[in-house]
């Protein structure tokens, strides 16, 4: 390999696809470094992501976010059961808990190591990763860096982590490719030139991992001016049925326009409970909060999985916690290195998926076709936090208009299996790619949010079916789960 100084250009390089193997179980100091890479180059591919479908998936991606308090490190499973580690922790662990959760899931190879950017919370684990898989397990395929050094111990180990063990590091920029065997992974940053003046957090190693109609997006600690180039540069491209929260969900990332480009269906947060620095910040919650983004925070809800089968995302996490924006905080903390075992919490449709054919978001059950032309169900939330009996507003239904045109739903009804139906009000329209959350409980209907009125709940938790009929009785959406 050829050695270049930390903050000099490197050169980009292509790699053969490097097989591993793992699986989902259910049940600083100032100092300075280099940087090294290969000397293979390689013609970049496209770097526009591709909004639709990317393809028949087979299998299933894998997601871990890993809880690792004020910091972050996820875990990816290809359906070609290749891996990627993206980011390995803060460095006053010394990864510590990716390592113990990476040993608990069998992981036993690291095709691809993802360093979204070099802050001495992201990259903490990287030396006792690199050394532990380099020694003791299968080796490291290839580390991904942005290629903007850091003046710490922390990164100067790093570094020395690779030299030692001869791994190859390439600068990844918008535009290169990571061969993540069985899905499509596009680069989308940081950009040539950086922006920001090399600042790290805006020059970050932007990833979107496409699974047939599903779809990822992490930002790393993007701010709002790298946001920014990526909604002006991309747009719609960066539609995603799942969004991890930029910089820990800081009041400077997650803003308006990238949910809007983005328009996720759940977003994951990544931070301690008690984090110093208020993350997640009351502001980008209320963001979430204003779209009906549900959001899961690792602080509460502890090891977070994500499996995708390429039409639906599901759930499961170590605790039961709010995933309403502006409850989140009320969930109890669960500690890093926690090893309660998985539930499954929800699940969620790629927003790609057309208003036929499409299957049911639930907590869990068996979908069915859809016979609702332009109304869908994105999420049915039976087991509501806690006593249901106590929380009927946290059961719903969440329902979307698919179509092109509004939905005049006034007089329409929903029932269950039972036989109790509720009335929409008269007047109430469903905007083109609009949702109405139609809670169990009691409370002031919006344009967002209807509530039965019922004072006990109304969907069961072992499965129902979700009836709505027009103003004429003809039955328009029917869906069991």
């Amino acid at each position: 390999m050829v050695r270049s100084r930390g903050g000099e250009s490197l050169v980009v390089a292509v790699l053969l696809v490097l097989a591993g193997c793992g699986g989902f179980v259910a049940n600083g100091v100032d100092g300075g470094a280099d940087l090294s890479t290969a000397t293979e180059t390689a013609t970049p591919p496209t770097a526009t992501p591709d909004a639709g479908s990317s393809g028949a998936a087979n299998g299933t991606l894998e997601v871990h976010f890993i809880n690792v308090g004020q910091s972050v490190a996820t875990l990816l499973v290809s359906p070609d059961n290749e891996t990627m580690l993206i980011d390995s922790g803060d460095f006053t662990d010394d990864g510590e808990y990716v390592l113990q959760y990476l040993d608990r899931q069998g992981i036993d190879r690291i095709d691809h190591f993802v360093v979204s950017h070099n802050d001495a919370d992201h990259i903490g684990g990287n030396a006792a990763v690199i050394r532990r898989y380099e020694t003791e397990k299968n080796g490291v395929g290839a580390v991904y860096d942005p290629g903007i050094a850091a003046s710490t111990q922390t990164y100067e180990r790093y570094l020395d982590a690779v030299e030692a063990h001869d791994v190859t590091l390439y600068e990844t920029r918008e535009g290169d490719r990571i061969p993540f065997a069985g899905v499509k992974t596009t680069v989308l940053g940081p950009p040539e030139p950086y922006l920001e003046n090399a600042a790290r957090n805006e020059n970050s190693i932007v990833l979107r991992i496409e699974h047939g109609e599903t779809s990822f997006l992490f930002t790393g600690d993007a701010e709002d001016d790298q946001e920014a180039y990526l909604v002006e540069t991309y747009g719609s491209g960066l539609r995603s049925t799942v969004l991890k929260a930029g910089h820990h969900g800081s009041a400077s990332s997650t803003g308006g326009p990238l949910l809007d480009a983005a328009d996720p269906r759940t977003v994951v947060v990544s931070s301690a409970y008690d984090s110093q620095y208020g993350h997640p910040d009351n502001e980008t919650l209320g963001r979430l909060a204003a779209r009906s983004i549900p959001t899961y925070w690792t602080a509460t809800h502890g090891d977070t999985v994500l499996i995708s089968n390429g039409t639906a995302v599901t759930i499961s996490t170590q605790q039961e916690a709010p995933t309403d924006p502006l409850s989140l905080r009320s969930g109890g903390p669960i500690a890093p290195g926690t090893t309660d075992p998985f539930q499954p919490r929800a699940t969620y449709l790629a927003r790609s998926s057309p208003p036929t054919d499409t299957p049911v978001a639930t907590d869990g059950g068996t979908p069915t076709e859809n016979t609702s032309g332009d109304l869908v169900i994105d999420r049915v939330r039976a087991d509501a936090a806690g006593d249901d009996r106590d929380n009927l507003n946290d059961e719903y239904v969440v329902f979307r208009n698919a179509g092109a045109d509004p939905l005049a739903m006034g007089g329409w009804t929903v029932a269950d299996e039972a036989g109790h139906t509720y009335t929409v009000p008269d007047g109430f329209t469903l905007e083109p790619d609009a949702t109405v959350t139609l809670h169990t409980g009691s409370g002031t209907d919006t344009d967002t949010d209807l509530y039965w009125g019922s004072g006990r709940p109304i969907w069961n938790n072992g499965g129902d079916t979700v009836t709505v009929t027009d103003a004429d009785n003809e039955t328009v959406l029917e869906r069991s789960y």
